[in-house]
């Protein structure tokens, strides 16, 4: 089983779903993320680049470990995993 945990306005494309669970075994995150896709295509343009590459304001980890984005959609995976697909947060309390 994984489970997906889609963060922020990324659920705009998920039918805002936060958690979704797919019921069959892949070898890396990229093929799992493939599997997200097909069941939620226009997500993967919001993650992934025309090139196929983790976009730079999206952050992916993996049963709750920071993967590098260059690396992780070759990143092994078996059994329960977690996978959680979150845009960057930047910004805060600037001079008052």
């Amino acid at each position: 089983m994984i489970t997906f945990q889609i963060a922020g306005y990324l659920t705009e494309f998920t039918g805002g779903r936060a958690e979704i669970k797919i019921d069959r075994d892949a070898a890396t995150v990229g093929e799992a993320l493939n599997q997200l896709w097909q069941a939620h295509v226009g997500l993967r343009d919001r993650v992934l680049t025309e090139r196929g590459e983790v976009r730079p304001h999206v952050n992916v980890f993996v049963n709750s470990q920071v993967a590098r984005r260059d690396q992780v959609l070759q990143v092994p995976i078996e059994g329960e995993t977690e996978i959680c697909i979150m845009p960057a947060v930047s910004g805060g309390a600037g001079d008052r």
